[in-house]
This record gives structure tokens, C-alpha cells and sequence, in this order.
């Protein structure tokens, strides 16, 4: 499905809000909840629109998987576990997203954003939470990593479908069992997440949903952001960016309740 690019005041814009959300994505997560807002803005369909910001995003959220690769020998065992829900939820989940309508979606947006809002402001406290438990084993008895598989399968539906905050879930979910290396959790929620996106960005591109041109120019933003905030993640405030981020979250929020349900 082809979609044209309105003018060039679209073409920046995309541009910052793909640099915004790949700069956003490598300092503290939560760059959905630039881009997505975005492409609304210009009037992209909230389904397209949100398939089009994970295919924009995705690309450098996977290449970020390389600077874990010394932890990868150590949650092998764990990635036999959750792999397999996470592509079959991520599947699923986009799956659901394709057979909604434009209507019903863009009237869960608002709490779709909201939600995802409020995971993003509360990974300082999960951060903490997992600080506290450093000398707690990992508890890998039966109940406990099956009921986090069954978990990390609805984390990754939820993925599927939108995505914003999936990171956070993960962290959470890591966590309850016992797992406190933060660099072994990452490692974890990078892969998983980045697989989840993977498959469902497939299947948007097999549903034809994706607006290519959008597409393309995203990314471009998103790679330069991604790069950016790598090399220069350790020089900014991170606690500024995440109130920031969560400002505008709540705003988004609010401006999508009142146009859906107030006006």
C-alpha cells in the first residue's frame, strides 16, 4: 500500500520525531510515544500509524543487541525459554491489531498511551525494586517460570498489538524470578523485545499496513537517534529525559482523550 508525503513540513517533522524517538529509545525506552503521536498528527490512520512507527523504530532497537553480545552466553538458557512465546504472542498480538477497526483502535489509544505512560514512570521504581533484591537467588522452580513465561506471552500480545512499555513489563517479570545482573535482564528484554517487534512488523508489512514513504524517512531520523543517544546517553540527565518523556505522555493522553470522548 502506497501513501504520498504531504509536504515538507511532514518530511521534517518525521525526520525529528524519528531521531526523537531512536535518541529517546537508546537513553531510557519510551520512544513510541514520540513517533506514534506523530504520525497522527499528519493524519496517518492510528493503525497504520502504529505500524508504521514500530517498523521505523525497530531496525535500530535490533542493532542495539550487538553492544550485549558479551551476556549473550549467560541468558542462553533463559532465551530457549521465552523465545518461543515471544514470537507466538508478537504474532498474535498483531494479528488482533490487523482484524480491529480504525474506529475501535483509535478509541483504545488514548488508554493505549496512558498505560504506556505510566510503565515508563515507573522504571525508576522497578530499577530500584530489582537494586534491592541483588542477593536474592534466581527462583527457578517450576511455578515460578512458568507463570513468568505465561506472563511474558501476554507481554508480548500486548507488544504485538502496540508495544509502548513492554520493556518495563519485562524488567518487572525478570525480576520476580530472581534474575539481578541488570546487564543479563537487558540483554533479555532487548532480544525479546526487538524479536517481538520483528514479527509483528512482518506481518504489518504482509497486512499492508505500512506507509513506506513515512516509513523510510523515520528511520533515517531514528538511526541518527539511536546514535546519538548512544554515544551521548552518559552526558544527559536521564531523569530529565524521563520526566520529560512523561509529560508528554500524559499531555498525548489527555489531548487524544478529549478529542475521542469530549469533543
Amino acid at each position: 500500500m502506497l501513501f504520498l508525503i504531504v509536504s515538507w513540513t511532514e518530511v521534517i517533522c518525521l525526520i525529528l520525531a524519528g531521531a526523537a524517538g531512536g535518541g529517546i529509545n537508546a537513553v531510557a525506552g519510551g520512544g513510541t510515544l514520540v513517533t506514534f503521536p506523530a504520525l497522527l498528527l499528519f493524519g496517518t490512520p492510528a493503525i497504520v500509524a502504529n505500524a508504521t512507527s514500530t517498523l521505523s523504530l525497530v531496525l535500530g532497537t535490533s542493532g542495539s543487541i550487538f553492544g550485549y553480545r558479551r551476556y549473550l552466553p549467560s541468558v542462553r538458557p533463559w532465551l530457549r525459554r521465552f523465545v518461543p512465546v515471544s514470537v507466538l504472542g508478537g504474532v498474535l498480538g498483531a494479528v488482533l491489531l490487523t482484524r480491529t477497526s480504525n474506529r475501535a483502535f483509535e478509541m483504545l489509544v488514548p488508554f493505549l498511551i496512558l498505560f504506556a505512560t505510566v510503565l515508563f514512570m515507573l522504571q525508576g521504581a522497578v530499577r530500584r525494586m530489582l537494586n534491592r533484591q541483588t542477593d536474592r537467588p534466581p527462583a527457578e522452580t517450576s511455578h515460578a517460570v512458568i507463570g513468568t513465561i505465561l506472563f511474558q506471552f501476554l507481554v508480548s500480545v500486548y507488544g504485538g498489538y502496540f508495544g509502548a512499555g513492554i520493556g518495563i513489563l519485562m524488567l518487572a517479570s525478570l525480576g520476580f524470578i530472581g534474575l539481578t545482573d541488570i546487564h543479563e535482564m537487558n540483554t533479555l528484554k532487548t532480544i525479546l523485545g526487538t524479536l517481538i517487534n520483528l514479527v509483528a512488523t512482518l506481518w504489518f508489512v504482509y497486512a499492508g499496513l505500512i506507509n513506506w514513504p513515512n516509513t523510510a524517512i523515520m528511520t533515517v531520523g531514528a538511526l541518527a537517534g539511536y546514535f546519538l543517544g548512544a554515544h551521548y546517553s552518559q552526558k544527559i540527565p536521564q531523569r530529565a529525559v524521563r520526566r520529560l518523556i512523561t509529560v508528554i505522555g500524559f499531555t498525548l493522553s489527555a489531548i487524544t482523550f478529549y478529542k475521542q470522548f469530549l469533543r
